[in-house]
């Protein structure tokens, strides 16, 4: 007997660990504390949010890196397997596999996703994404997709369908032509594990609108950050669907507002690793919808920092406060990053997650 999935859980605001599978997480920085992503490193990561009643574990899907002095996540765990290892050693939280469609045959997909359920007794969930670095697809020798999300689309329906099925399905498309499939056992969640999709061009929200569970989406400013969860739910709307939305954000939580700033400074202008943030920020602007275009040129310490995420940078008062707000904006959960996640991440769940629950946010 599986339990509801924590994202199905009662806390208004949920909360998660976002890309600790790679190196530096989401900061691109040249500090010495930088995460280095060792397995020790993600297993007392994971077993540290689980304990603090976090809601969800997710990684980022990375097969080369953004190069510069460090050779910025080109380290990261390959996600399904690091879920399955994760879900063996928690208990409560939810186990997240971010998942490059062209690149991954939708059959290994649901065998693999069904494994890491089973695991987790209910735990897996699936973060679609298609990909927009043609460096990484070039590894692989396949092609950027002109219509992706298509591709995803029949991609997910193959992975119901035979979970649904006791008996071998055939399957015509315009992406995949299977005869006689099967994929047994079926995930302990039905009709699949949680679905999210990471996108912010109109592509992407319309099959989140349509398929997926949850969107996974960035913003440039607090203020102005409802009118994509607007969005969204008119697209999912249309589909008679309703669809949560998420977002991202990168953490500096300290005592004073100072020595957040300053440690802010230090490690995403000073310390940053400016090779790769050039990269990086040139690969994204030219590839990706991932972003406000104008967060290019207005935000560049927030690449460095956070890959681009809104920064919660101060005491824990102000964080909270200002988590309160994104919540107020229609967002059903943050995914977090920090620059170490086992040193801050602590210091972050026994300060602000408090205030969190005296503002009505979480209950748990």
């Amino acid at each position: 007997m599986i339990k509801s999935h924590p994202l199905k859980g009662p806390n208004r605001l949920k909360l998660g660990v976002f890309a600790a599978n790679a190196d530096g997480g989401l900061a691109i920085t040249d500090v010495p504390e930088r995460w280095a992503a060792s397995w020790q490193d993600n297993l007392t990561a994971a077993q540290i949010a689980d304990r603090a009643g976090l809601e969800f574990f997710l990684p980022i899907a990375r097969w080369r890196g953004f190069g510069g002095k460090n050779r910025v996540r080109e380290w990261s765990f390959e996600t399904f397997t690091w879920a399955a290892a994760l879900a063996a050693a928690t208990e409560k939280i939810g186990l997240f596999m971010t998942v490059h469609v062209p690149l991954v045959h939708p059959l290994y997909a649901a065998k693999s996703l069904a494994t890491v359920d089973h695991v987790s007794q209910g735990r897996a969930g699936l973060n679609i994404v298609c990909g927009w670095n043609p460096k990484e697809f070039g590894m692989f020798g396949v092609p950027l997709v002109e219509k992706g999300y298509d591709q995803a689309a029949e991609w997910l329906e193959i992975v119901e369908k035979v979970y649904a099925s006791d008996e071998p399905i055939d399957y015509i498309g315009a992406y995949y032509t299977l005869k006689e499939a099967v994929s047994r056992p079926a995930s302990l969640q039905m009709p699949r594990p949680v679905t999210m999709n990471a996108a912010f061009g109109g592509p992407g929200r319309d099959f989140a609108a349509a398929s997926c569970d949850y969107l996974f989406t960035t913003f440039t400013e607090i203020a102005a950050a409802g009118k994509h969860v607007s969005d969204i739910r008119e697209r999912a709307e249309k589909k008679g669907r309703d669809v949560g939305v998420y977002t991202v954000c990168h953490v500096v939580c300290r005592q004073t507002q100072q020595e957040a700033e300053d440690y802010y400074i230090r490690y995403a202008v000073t310390m940053a690793d400016h090779a790769a943030v050039d990269q990086h920020m040139a690969g994204k602007k030219e590839f990706s919808q991932s972003h406000d275009r104008d967060a290019y040129d207005r935000y560049r310490q927030r690449f460095a920092g956070g890959a681009g995420s809104y920064p919660l940078v101060g005491t824990p008062e102000k964080i909270a406060e200002e988590m309160i707000a994104i919540s107020a904006q229609g967002y059903a959960g943050i995914a977090l990053s920090f620059v170490n996640y086992t040193q801050e991440l602590p210091y972050f769940c026994d300060r602000v997650i408090p205030l969190l629950k005296k503002a009505g946010l979480r209950v748990e």
